[in-house]
């Protein structure tokens, strides 16, 4: 069954299992909607009963003929992930080591370019005084002569 998230807009789709899980689910606990959490924003996007029931409407007995096939074919959990660097056959054998903080070392002050040097150098401070000749205002002045 295809769904667009209401709230990321993102498609994506319930398996076969997950519809019959959700059906399973509204039936026993008498719900009017199912709860589908989309993959990206982890919202729930609510799923009208109706909806899933049209999608699949005989779904009792295919719940049915889906434990039978799982009976059939049992399925192995997934082996837990090795640590990187370590051989499969090590890791199940060796307990983890405990791992040790790095010292923290004091970072270096970041290095200004040459660009930024400049624009700071130009730039105007508080504390220097106007050019002779010149006002606060930036109007140069004159003495009147006679």
């Amino acid at each position: 069954m295809n769904i667009r998230c209401a709230f990321c807009q993102t498609p994506y789709t319930l398996s076969r299992v997950e519809m019959l899980d959700a059906l399973q689910e509204i039936d026993s606990q008498n719900l009017t909607h199912y709860d589908a959490h989309c993959p990206r924003c982890r919202r729930a996007t609510q799923i009208p009963r109706q909806r899933l029931e049209m999608a699949m409407p005989n779904w009792r007995n295919e719940l049915k003929e889906f434990e039978v096939e799982m009976k059939e074919h049992p399925q192995q959990e997934a082996p837990l992930p090795a640590p990187e660097g370590v051989p499969v056959a090590e890791a199940e054998s060796k307990p983890e080591p405990k791992e040790e903080k790095p010292t923290a070392k004091a970072k270096p002050a970041p290095k200004t370019s040459s660009r930024q040097r400049k624009a700071s150098d130009t730039s105007p401070t508080k504390g220097k005084q106007p050019a002779a000749g010149t006002s606060s205002k930036g109007k140069k002045t004159t003495k009147k002569s006679k």
